[in-house]
């Protein structure tokens, strides 16, 4: 590391005012804070935020999506050697590296064209690549099915990078979550590939790994067959392990567990949010449950689909959240109730959690100002009170 230090240090001067690289600064810059940290740091004090560099959380984020990543690919596996019946033969390794095939050219795909544009981008402007797309890069591959067409992948990536994030400034100004928006993008664009019966479990052997299924072979999410009345396949050990057809990423409540501690003992992630959107969506689907409105026990919805996932991950997005203390419970608390609405009043919608996030994203400021203005009420009538 130190005689790649030196080296960057070595050819920088060609990248500064003057140096006959000079109109190339953004990407050199790109490149160098993305292998380093940055020499300097807000200072305690100087700052609303803390000193931690940007690339830092972004980096603890991701470690914190690997247990998800890994188990995703397993079961990505385990789901075509299910359908094959082969899963009482299969190896773990064969298994694994079946899944681990088929899941890394999304994360490929993901991250070449977002990076792509990003450094096009800053280098059309003349500014500073930031790293806020690494987390984005991961997260875009494990919320979609594993059936999805690289092509529509690459196409979502470029339109939620693009108008998204880089047409509101950058990293930390855009409204909505990127990778969420990504997700929007396909599944109103292309339902077919992102719904159904035939998106959740990959249907051709690579590298003489998995198995070769019928084309016409389905096989639906657990809260799909709730939404199509057939019961429910799926114990709910199954459900908190992760072996159930779903997003990549999504199924394994364990793994999404793993990472949450990560992101709560590291202060990255609000628990008050966390917590929130659990606590809203179990209160919903209790009411739903009393009124027997939902075929399932209110603590199944909160293991299923998307929710843990997007409680975690997703609606603690600092960007897109809530800021404020207060705030932070109420944008939780409507997110875990809207996502509850959605799946049982929408029966063409059975997962819910992506669509909340999202409108909850654009009421976040709103959530914000009103708890600011109230605590500078409270302020006000108690200076005049002391007058």
């Amino acid at each position: 590391m130190n005689t790649l230090r030196k080296y960057l240090d070595k050819i920088k001067p060609n990248f500064e005012e003057g140096g006959k690289l000079h109109p190339f600064k953004s990407v050199f810059e790109g490149m160098e804070t993305f292998l380093f940290v940055p020499n300097t740091t807000s200072r305690n004090g100087s700052s609303i935020h803390d000193p931690i560099d940007s690339k830092r959380i972004m980096s603890i984020v991701v470690i914190a999506l690997i247990p998800t990543l890994l188990f995703g690919m397993y079961n990505v596996g385990f789901q075509n050697y299910k359908a094959a019946g082969m899963i009482g033969t299969a190896s773990f390794l064969s298994v694994f590296f079946y899944g681990f095939f088929v899941v890394l050219p999304k994360i490929l795909v993901s991250y070449i064209v977002g990076l792509g544009i990003e450094f096009a981008w800053a280098q059309w402007k003349g500014e500073e690549i930031q790293e806020g797309y690494l987390v984005s890069g991961i997260l875009i591959p494990l919320i979609i099915p594993v059936n999805c067409p690289l092509w529509m992948l690459a196409l979502a990536v470029a339109f939620s990078v693009i108008f998204v994030k880089e047409i509101f400034g950058g990293t930390g100004m855009n409204i909505f979550n990127v990778a969420l928006a990504a997700r929007a993008f396909l599944f109103f664009s292309y339902p077919t590939k992102m719904s159904g019966d035939s998106v959740w479990v990959a249907k051709d052997s690579i590298f003489g790994f998995g198995n070769n299924l019928p084309d016409a072979f389905t096989c639906a999410t657990p809260l799909g067959e709730i939404a199509q009345n057939t019961g429910m396949p799926y114990s709910l050990c199954d459900m908190i392990l992760g072996f159930i057809p779903g997003s990549i990423g999504e199924t394994s409540v364990i793994a999404i567990a793993l990472g949450a501690a990560l992101l709560l003992l590291t202060g990255i992630a609000s628990w008050r949010t966390m917590l929130s959107v659990f606590v809203g969506g179990g209160l919903m689907a209790a009411l739903f449950s009393s009124l027997d409105m939902t075929p399932i026990p209110w603590y199944e919805h909160l293991v299923l689909g998307g929710f843990c996932f997007g409680a975690v991950f997703m609606a603690t997005d600092p960007v897109t959240s809530a800021r404020t203390e207060s705030g932070q419970y109420v944008y939780g608390l409507l997110i875990g109730v809207m996502a509850v609405v959605i799946r049982v009043m929408n029966p063409g919608y059975p997962e819910g959690m992506m669509l909340a996030i999202l409108f909850m994203n654009m009421f976040a400021p709103l959530i914000d100002y009103c708890v600011v203005q109230k605590n500078i009420s409270k302020r006000l009538k108690r200076l005049n009170a002391n007058k």
